[in-house]
Order: structure tokens, then C-alpha cells, then sequence
């Protein structure tokens, strides 16, 4: 196995987990969120192996291919980008979502807030909450300056919790 392999082999192992939950909150459907996600790896390996390209933030730049492969899902369909929070099943067997419970509250009340929220205030909490990514990766990945994301979330955090209190 030569270093590319090795490479993208750690980086598969690191993220599969994070992308896979990602994919699946957006789309809500197991299978769905699978294809999605081997297909952001398949992606992200395509351009791994291609020496001519340097990718400087492997996890960004995977993340990047999981947000526009969700986004070029619901194009196709026809369907409108948002999940409603409601209807999304977290009870994904390869994730203990439980333990990171947004807030301390009940994870129900969580998902119901947080499908109030805007799409990208959405996208924000998850990455940073439950995926752990900086706000220096999260504004690498929307395209956005880091001070943006930091209002986005901020401002995510405060309607959350107040969604949460009259819940």
C-alpha cells in the first residue's frame, strides 16, 4: 500500500462516522445517507490520488463533497435542501448521538429547535456540536469568513434556546 493509500485510509477511518452522520440528519434515509457518503469518499479519493492537486484541509475538503452531494440530491428530486428536524430519526445504530445531546435537554426538543433554525445555522451547530469541526474548518467548508460563522452560531445558539424554553 503506497502513502496515498495509507493516507486516505487514516483520513477514511477518521471521518467516516462524522460524514455518514452529517449526510444522514440532511437527508434522512439510511440508504440514501450510505450512497452519499461512499460517494464523497469515492470523490475525495479521486482527487486524493491526483498529485496535481493540493488539498490542504483533507476534512473541509470532504465535508465540501458531503454538502454538495446533499445539495445536488435535493436538486434532483426536486425537494426543498431542509430536513425537517421532527422527522429525523437519530437513532443510527453506528452513532451514540445520546451522549453529545445539544444543550443537556431532550434530545426530541433539540431535534424539533433545530429544525426551526435556518439550513445553514442548521449545518453550523451539527458540525461544530456533534462533529467537533472548528469554526476555522466550518468557514472553510461554507465559503464563509470565520467571523460569519461565529455570528451564525452564536446567533443558532440563542434561538435554540429559546425555542427550547417555550418547548
Amino acid at each position: 500500500m503506497d502513502n496515498y493509500q495509507k493516507h486516505f485510509s487514516q483520513l477514511y477511518d477518521q471521518h467516516i462516522d462524522k460524514i455518514y452522520r452529517f449526510v444522514f440528519l440532511r437527508v434522512n434515509s439510511q440508504e440514501v445517507a450510505e450512497d452519499l457518503t461512499s460517494e464523497t469518499f469515492l470523490r475525495g479519493w479521486r482527487s486524493f490520488k491526483d498529485k496535481e492537486k493540493k488539498i490542504i484541509n483533507p476534512s473541509a475538503f470532504l465535508y465540501q463533497i458531503a454538502r454538495n452531494l446533499v445539495t445536488d440530491f435535493y436538486r434532483e428530486k426536486g425537494k426543498v435542501q431542509i430536513v425537517s428536524a421532527e422527522s429525523t430519526s437519530i437513532n443510527d445504530p453506528r452513532v451514540n448521538l445520546e451522549e453529545k445531546a445539544l444543550l443537556g435537554s431532550d434530545m426530541d426538543t433539540v431535534k424539533q429547535a433545530l429544525g426551526n433554525l435556518k439550513e445553514d445555522y442548521q449545518t453550523v451547530v451539527i458540525w461544530h456540536y456533534l462533529d467537533d469541526l472548528s469554526v476555522p474548518e466550518i468557514a472553510k467548508v461554507m465559503e464563509k469568513p470565520e467571523g460569519t460563522i461565529r455570528v451564525m452560531l452564536h446567533r443558532a445558539l440563542k434561538a435554540l434556546k429559546s425555542e427550547i424554553r417555550e418547548a
